[in-house]
């Protein structure tokens, strides 16, 4: 059967029905009232999912702008800051902080593993001279399947008392509690494909008072990013740009979504989506590549010992039409991914799962015992 794809990747994500429908309504001005109402109705709910009291800024364009935009609207040339690296997207803020001329240093883990949070404090509780202007990290590694302790690295980020928090929660957003305010982050970055149910296209700043206040001093080249432009025109629930409308409508509706299943329901299905997810891949002998007790809720990555993930993959979606997500750089054909973030129900992991089984069977490998993936899945699912 054609046109049946089920993406179980981690994004983009599947987007419901409803949301499609909103988005494939006609175009309206950008500047006029009808607008300002949708703009005004998705700064309320985007605060909610943020759980903050500050506003969260929409940019055009994908979570990598969002982040870049958190950098360097904080930061000024020569600024010493501190990077987590231990996946891919580590990598990347590592790269765009370098290229705007910050003096980074870098606290490292083996890919598969989190970041420790005493090196970050032991690197803070150094800095006498208070040099240190920002800790950047990745919050859900997307790359590798772990969540960070962000929590804990942003209490000793607050502690130092200078430092920002800076934070890439592009696959933790919507999938898992990050509470804004309570945490003391003062910058989330987050992007539509994932945890919003939406297609790509939109990004999400939100910024503390801490942040804005070292906006002031902040001296990196900005124009289509310079989020005092975008903060003078949400007040007046517009955009400094034209923004890509039909998403808004997208935005509207799946946020709306989100806030009738509710925070803690949405934050429990994603836990159990993960735990059921782990549970089938260790019954069908295959790894958890993230270490324990610190796989993400968005994602799990999976690293089988008798094959190609590369070819398991192709072998799924040939067979099945469902899409996982491959290792990247040095995973290549080492690591596959199980997407579980956004509109993923109970039945779409359970298939993907029964899919993965399946497959294997079909392979040769793991003959036995066929079954067992599924029926671990489902304690967790029931």
């Amino acid at each position: 059967m054609q046109e049946k794809l089920t993406l179980m990747i981690p994004g983009p994500t599947p987007v419901p029905e409803k949301v499609l429908m909103a988005m494939g309504k006609h175009p309206i001005g950008h500047r006029s009232a009808e607008f300002q109402h949708v703009v005004q109705r998705t700064s309320e709910l985007l605060k909610w999912l943020h759980q903050t009291n500050n506003d969260v800024l929409s940019i055009t364009g994908s979570g990598t702008a969002a982040m870049e935009a958190g950098i360097i609207n904080t930061l000024s040339k020569g600024d010493r800051v501190v990077c987590g690296d231990n996946g891919k997207f580590g990598e990347r803020w590592v790269k765009v902080a370098k290229s705007y001329g910050l003096d980074v240093e870098v606290v490292k883990a083996d890919w598969g593993q989190p970041l420790d949070p005493e090196t970050f404090k032991e690197l803070l509780d150094a800095d006498f001279e208070k040099k240190i202007r920002a800790v950047i990290l990745t919050h859900s590694e997307t790359s590798t399947g772990v969540i960070n302790d962000l929590e804990t690295i942003s209490k000793y980020v607050h502690n130092h008392g200078k430092a920002l928090t800076i934070s890439d929660c592009v696959t933790s957003l919507g999938a898992c509690n990050v509470p804004m305010d309570d945490w003391g982050i003062d910058v989330i970055a987050s992007g539509s494909q994932k945890g919003y149910m939406m297609p790509p296209g939109l990004s999400f700043v939100a910024m503390s008072k801490r942040a804005w206040d070292a906006n002031k001093d902040s001296d990196l080249p900005k124009f289509y990013l310079d989020l005092k432009q975008y903060q003078k025109t949400v007040v007046k629930n517009s955009n400094p740009f034209t923004p890509a409308v039909n998403l808004f409508f997208a935005l509207q509706a799946s946020l709306e979504m989100m806030q009738q299943e509710g925070l803690e329901s949405i934050f429990n299905r994603h836990g159990r989506h993960r735990d059921a997810a782990q549970a089938g891949m260790k019954a069908m002998d295959l790894p958890i590549f993230s270490a324990t007790g610190y796989g993400s809720p968005s994602i799990t990555a999976v690293a089988p010992k008798n094959i190609d993930a590369e070819i398991l993959r192709k072998a799924v979606k040939d067979k099945y039409d469902i899409l996982l997500a491959g290792g990247q750089d040095h995973l290549k054909g080492k690591v596959f991914r199980i997407g579980h973030l956004g509109f993923v129900s109970d039945r779409d992991v359970l298939t993907a799962i029964a899919a993965i089984e399946s497959t294997l069977v079909s392979l040769g490998i793991n003959n036995s015992n066929l079954g067992a993936g599924v029926a671990a899945a489902s304690k967790f699912l029931n």
